[in-house]
């Protein structure tokens, strides 16, 4: 049986992000999941607060992240993206660095750095 690897996760993050999935994100990170905004701004905690920012999120903007590089070392990976929305002032583009803690097979915790 073959066993997801931290790129594995977090690439199914990244998919189900583009897709708009609200439930397969939460499915992905772990129930007791933790996101920061670097280095220890709590954005959210819990199953029930990472489906909410991400409905929310999805339903603002409907963004679409493009990955420009990723680098995993053991539990982590990390992402420079850019995410591109499209809102009610333009299409606006953000980059970040996101690092992810993948811990059983799922996200414990992720960490962004907007640029």
């Amino acid at each position: 049986m073959h066993t997801a690897t931290p790129l594995d996760v977090v690439q199914a993050q990244l998919d189900a992000y583009n897709a708009h999935d609200v439930a397969a994100l939460v499915a992905i990170y772990a129930d007791d999941v933790r996101q920061f905004q670097h280095p220890d701004t709590l954005l959210a905690q819990g199953s029930a607060q990472i489906a909410e920012r991400f409905t929310h999120r999805f339903a603002a903007s409907r963004p679409q992240a493009r990955l420009l590089n990723r680098i995993a070392c053991g539990k982590l990976v990390i992402d420079h993206e850019i995410v591109t929305s499209v809102t009610e002032q333009g299409t606006l583009e953000q980059e970040l660095v996101a690092t992810y803690e993948v811990v059983d097979g799922r996200i414990a915790r992720a960490w962004f750095s907007f640029a």
